[in-house]
């Protein structure tokens, strides 16, 4: 396995390999605002079709906005990981037109085995989400080195 800090290709490129022909995430309105080893940033706008009969976020929604930070962050390092386990927990509804961000940081990696934290905020800060999610590194790289 290549070693996390030897690797020369930028999270950056890492993160455009991930998302570049990712139709979901386009579908959805994402939009990464930030990448680097270990964190990013992802950002999306509530539409209409996003809300239920309570006029609040499917909790899918802000998921699969939360998973999408935490796998941009994982993947950073130019080293293929796949989600192992998550947990979310929903603290706030968000509305139709709230802009949600969802802000991924590494907190810990031991080998193959990685821990984030993803924080799911609206536009005034106030905390929609809390996700965890533990990652495992698999074979292969994401952006071939040479």
């Amino acid at each position: 396995m290549t070693e996390i800090d030897d690797n020369p290709i930028s999270a950056q490129q890492c993160a455009d390999a991930m998302l570049g022909n990712d139709a979901c995430t386009k579908m959805m309105g994402m939009t990464l605002i930030s990448v680097g080893r270990g964190h990013s940033k992802v950002a999306m706008t509530i539409r209409d079709d996003m809300v239920n009969g309570h006029n609040t976020t499917h909790g899918g929604m802000t998921f699969a906005l939360a998973d999408t930070a935490f796998a941009v962050a994982c993947n950073s390092y130019n080293l293929p990981n796949v989600a192992e386990f998550c947990t979310i927990n929903f603290l706030n509804p968000a509305f139709l037109g709230d802009l949600l961000t969802a802000t991924a940081k590494q907190v810990h990696q031991q080998g193959r085995n990685g821990l984030y934290d993803i924080m799911v905020v609206n536009q005034d800060g106030l905390k929609v989400a809390e996700f965890r999610g533990k990652c495992r590194q698999i074979r292969g790289q994401l952006v071939a080195t040479e």
